[in-house]
């Protein structure tokens, strides 16, 4: 199941951004691309549902075809400007919608200092993941390129959790397990906001003056 979800949905974010792609290079008309990038997302995120693989990843690989190859190589600068535009907006209005949802949703959820404590314990435990995922991915492309000293410390600190892991953890069935997840995100994401948000500015500063 994890190879068909994750690996299914790699693979079809990657197909999805090649067709994405090429049909960027055939149109030079920005209304058109705009659209055509929209369309990938709604409607590539339906049929990697349908086809039982891992959706989010697929439009995240997807966004990086486009994003990265796209942007530069399918589209004028005019597309480009307004497609920064475009979805900026986007994101602004998910993100207002989504912490409404997260302030309504701490009316309703459980509180339980069980709950709490265990995020505050799992809090140093999803740092470390993430210092081992940055550690691990760094040291490799060292080979290639050259980082700064402090690349992976500054990397892992500045990896803050916010509203896709909300609403990741809001999107499972309703039951026990789901105020549970629920409460433990809701605590490590203020952690990360409040804590790793407000601090990483100066680690960075602090890093390129040493």
């Amino acid at each position: 199941m994890l190879l068909e979800e994750a690996g299914g949905g790699l693979v079809f974010g990657f197909v999805l951004g090649l067709v994405c792609y090429y049909l960027l290079k055939q149109v030079d008309n920005y209304q058109v691309e705009v659209l055509l990038t929209l369309a990938t997302v709604m409607g590539g995120y339906r049929l990697a549902e349908l086809l039982h693989v891992s959706a989010p990843l697929a439009i995240v690989v997807a966004g990086l075809m486009v994003g990265n190859h796209g942007r530069h190589l399918g589209m004028s600068t005019t597309t480009r400007q307004h497609l920064d535009s475009f979805w900026e907006l986007v994101d602004e209005i998910l993100n207002a919608v989504l912490f409404v949802f997260i302030g309504l949703e701490l009316l309703v959820i459980t509180h339980n200092h069980k709950h709490l404590l265990a995020g505050i314990l799992l809090i140093p435990i999803v740092l470390f993941a993430r210092f081992v995922s940055v550690g691990s991915t760094v040291t490799v492309l060292r080979s290639f390129r050259t980082f700064h000293a402090s690349i992976i410390k500054i990397v892992t600190w500045a990896g803050l959790r916010g509203g896709i892991s909300v609403a990741l953890a809001l999107s499972l069935p309703v039951g026990p397990e789901r105020d549970v997840v629920v409460a433990i995100t809701y605590a490590i994401m203020a952690f990360s906001i409040l804590v790793q948000g407000l601090t990483v500015g100066p680690m960075i500063k602090k890093a390129v003056v040493t």
